[in-house]
């Protein structure tokens, strides 16, 4: 091997980031653009796959560019992504036959509320997720039921379908390859943890066919090449990974009991809990592959809250009461605490432990003295609220307690955050220097798969600078502050129904 640079591609939500790594996991280049989504109903977050496709080609070429260096001097390529959005394409022209279906989209919330009563409980117990808009088999489904002409090529066996790391290593291999990681293929809400293969039973009462679903392969290792008619190179696709799962890797979170929080458009706590899934249909909580290496699966714990970041962003965006996310921590510092007002950020309803696609964003406590600083502080603390209404479930069901917690994800940054983290969670939280965790885990994976480090410990003799975090408010404090909050959530719950 010539070389051992390792080009990055990150398919985020709102964008897609190319970065070059070398094998010391230092960031050599990098390259970032947004892409659009699109809103034509409150209820729906749509993407265009070819958008998509088109910006990984161009950041590809300018971070390549960047070091003067072209595909072919890559090793290997890692790609992560964004979950359960859903893609179908035609198998034979690579064209996508609709917008896809992006992982916040509630459209499916009055379908998931008519499968309640049989599929529920089946469905969970099998795919480890709690039955919800989420999943991509209910997007698949209302495509295939509403767009025309579309349920009649699927059955013909002339569509495939994929999330975003399947469609770009579509894109990239020229067609040649129709597969998907094994972390992604978990989050689905089509795939039966319990058999490790597609869950036919609930694929077929939805009438969805078997024939448009991709193979699952490792998480790392060689999945496929590029097409140099494509790409104008031909390097070794070896790591692909969902987002969250390559950001637990990234902290080194590798043994069972160790655990992460991602803070990006939503938030995100993952717990590695071992080679058997624990599945716990009464509490919420997601059981997934963490990744799949040479065949050994690990498993994790995961409870998410669908839209953090992003309330940040409506601060910007909607209220423009903040000109950048990053004067959030400014504008929050100006006041002591939140003046009695707590924002409950359910802009696109209540994901884990509640799973109400009707809640909606709340804010309550106004009075006179309520500033701007008091919302966009209650905001970043109702990120935290987030976290703390899964993690007692997770320790529960795994029987780790949980000691520790490594921060990533562009909100990390924000000191007053992770103290307050630190604080209402009453544990240690560990931020890297570094927070593209997700990036970092994509690039290990890819490494691995071509040899270029020879374990996953190897991976780690590298060392990360990293903050530390200690609580600082007292357990009274604590509880009265998230008794409070869940006041708050029981407010913002079923009010699109009303």
């Amino acid at each position: 091997m010539n070389n051992k640079h390792i080009l990055v591609i990150d398919a985020g939500t709102t964008g897609i980031r190319v970065l070059i790594y070398n094998e010391r996991n230092h960031i050599l280049a990098q390259a970032y653009t947004e892409f659009p989504n699109y809103h034509p109903a409150e209820d729906r977050v749509e993407q265009d796959a070819n958008e998509i496709w088109a910006a990984t080609q161009q950041m590809m070429d300018k971070a390549l560019d960047f070091l003067s260096l072209r595909l072919n001097d890559m090793s290997c390529i890692g790609i992560t992504n964004q979950r359960a959005t859903t893609v179908i394409w035609d198998k034979a022209t690579g064209e996508p036959v609709s917008r896809a279906i992006v992982w916040q989209d509630t459209r499916t919330a009055s379908r998931v509320e008519e499968l309640q009563p049989e599929w529920a409980e089946k469905v969970y117990q099998r795919t480890g997720w709690a039955l919800a808009p989420v999943y991509s088999s209910l997007s698949i489904e209302w495509i295939l039921n509403n767009e025309p002409g579309v349920k009649e090529r699927a059955q013909r066996g002339e569509l495939a379908f994929g999330t975003i790391d399947s469609w770009l290593v579509y894109c990239l291999t020229g067609g040649a390859n129709h597969v998907i990681s094994a972390s992604n293929a978990s989050v689905t809400g089509s795939y039966d943890l319990t058999t490790g293969q597609w869950y036919e039973e609930w694929l077929s009462a939805l009438d969805i066919p078997l024939s448009m679903f991709p193979e699952v392969c490792d998480d790392s290792g060689e999945i496929g090449r590029t097409d140099e008619r494509v790409t104008g190179g031909s390097v070794p696709i070896s790591g692909v990974i969902a987002d969250q799962h390559a950001a637990l890797f990234a902290q080194g979170c590798i043994e069972p009991g160790m655990a992460k929080c991602t803070h990006g458009t939503g938030t995100f706590l993952d717990l590695l809990i071992g080679e058997e899934p624990k599945i716990d249909t009464n509490s919420g909580i997601c059981c997934q592959i963490a990744w799949r290496h040479k065949g050994k699966t690990l498993y994790a714990l995961q409870g998410y809250a669908g839209c953090t970041g992003s309330a940040i962003q409506w601060l910007r965006d909607g209220l423009q009461i903040i000109d950048s996310s990053a004067e959030s921590k400014s504008v929050a510092s100006q006041v002591p605490d939140n003046g009695g007002v707590y924002f409950v950020p359910a802009l696109t309803g209540l994901s884990a432990p509640y799973w109400d696609p009707y809640a909606r964003g709340t804010i309550l406590g106004i009075s006179p003295g309520t500033t701007r600083c008091h919302i966009v502080r209650a905001t970043l603390e109702g990120i935290v609220y987030s976290v703390r209404d899964f993690i007692t479930e997770m320790q529960k069901i795994s029987g780790f307690d949980i000691k520790s917690i490594a921060v990533d994800g562009g909100a990390s940054k924000n000191n007053l955050l992770v103290q307050f983290q630190a604080d209402q969670l009453g544990v240690d939280i560990v931020r890297p220097r570094n927070v593209e965790a997700t990036s970092l885990g994509a690039a290990l994976m890819a490494g691995l798969g071509v040899g270029i480090w020879k374990n996953e410990k190897e991976c780690f003799a590298v060392s990360r600078n990293r903050q530390l975090f200690k609580p600082l408010i007292d357990e009274a404090t604590r509880e009265t502050q998230y008794q409070t909050w869940k006041l708050a959530v029981e407010r913002s719950r079923k009010w699109s129904k009303l």
